[in-house]
């Protein structure tokens, strides 16, 4: 006479615990991809004159690093000099603070380049520290390939970006920083550009409140059925590769939310963001990771690389592969997002 009452107070247990782990399941899935203000579902809108201005740049910059110098790495020293030398002379007529960081890798010099923006004086925190924010990409490429959109297109947006903000007087010191030794074999390792900066950001005390890393950002598509993701994010996400997105750890959640609501807010262009555990594929492909590594709030920006963009890491990764119309609607949302951030 007990047996079923019994079976029945098992099931019932195990209906409840089953019940709390799927609720619990989906809250975090919910606090994942949810994401604050809209995104722009609309169709693609013609350019603006400014637009029209700004793709012209980013397009002269992409021809000159992929298409002129092309393939730039150590093992091609010759023209990862150039493409750094490139850099170097767009700074400099910036007029402002340029800074070389550089070290000796594999028995070759290398360098990270930095352009700062200062801010204006007394404008630091409450207790009188200096706020920086940086953006940041880097200007190698993965072997044999031409890098393009891996990572010309991201190098291209941050010298325009800094060009647009050059005489700004922001509340925020912004640095704009071009790390070397991204790829393979250097990613995650101590030769990584990146880390080398984020390091030596830590050991000297500097206040860096959040980074940016704008990682192949210029491929955009609507094609049916052209977004990949790692499972399960197909079931929350877009399958047309035609958005921003905006990638974080849960650790830097916060800045996550308030960078793509600012950009929401400015930019009429569509936008994902994602808040998933680093070893989820594709979450630390960039050098937000090795912000990471330093305790530095930092997020990747990025058109999603190898989950939508076929030349990833290949010969073929050329500059006529950039869409840059809307490449620059996404460089001047990040701008307006910046300069929010960076209260201009």
């Amino acid at each position: 006479m007990d047996i079923l009452p019994s079976n029945k107070g098992v099931l019932y247990s195990a209906i409840k615990r089953w019940g709390a782990f799927f609720i619990v399941v989906s809250l975090v899935l919910v606090y994942m991809v949810k994401m604050p203000g809209k995104s722009y579902h609309g169709g693609f809108e013609p350019p603006t004159a400014q637009e029209q201005a700004l793709s012209r740049h980013l397009r002269a910059h992409v021809d000159v690093l992929a298409g002129d110098i092309g393939e730039r790495n150590l093992s091609h020293y010759k023209k990862l000099q150039a493409a750094a030398a490139y850099i170097k002379q767009a700074a400099a007529g910036l007029g402002l603070k340029v800074t070389l960081q550089g070290y000796l890798s594999d028995g070759k010099s290398v360098e990270n380049i930095e352009i700062e923006l200062k801010a204006t004086p007394n404008s630091g925190n409450k207790t009188g520290a200096e706020e920086i924010i940086v953006i940041g990409a880097h200007y190698d490429s993965a072997l044999f390939a031409n890098g393009a959109n891996d990572n010309a297109s991201g190098v291209a947006a941050v010298l325009e970006i800094a060009r647009m903000m050059a005489d700004k007087r922001p509340t925020k010191t912004i640095r704009f920083v071009f790390f070397v030794n991204h790829e393979m074999p250097y990613f995650q390792t101590d030769n990584m550009g990146s880390l080398v900066y984020a390091k030596r950001a830590k050991k000297q005390g500097d206040n860096i409140i959040a980074m940016f890393s704008l990682e192949t950002i210029g491929f955009y598509t609507d094609k049916a059925d052209s977004q990949k993701y790692p499972f399960p994010f197909s079931l929350f996400y877009p399958s047309t590769g035609n958005f921003i997105a905006f990638v974080s750890n849960f650790s830097y959640s916060t800045l996550l939310r308030k960078s793509i609501r600012e950009f929401r807010k400015h930019t009429r262009f569509p936008s994902e963001g994602v808040i998933a555990p680093g070893k989820v594929q594709g979450i630390d492909w960039s050098d937000h990771w090795a912000f990471w590594q330093a305790g530095y709030r930092a997020i990747m920006i990025t058109d999603t690389a190898i989950f939508r963009y076929e030349h990833y890491h290949l010969p073929t990764d050329t500059p006529d592969k950039i869409d840059y119309e809307r490449l620059s609607k996404v460089v001047l949302g990040i701008y307006r997002m910046i300069s929010g951030l960076a209260g201009l």
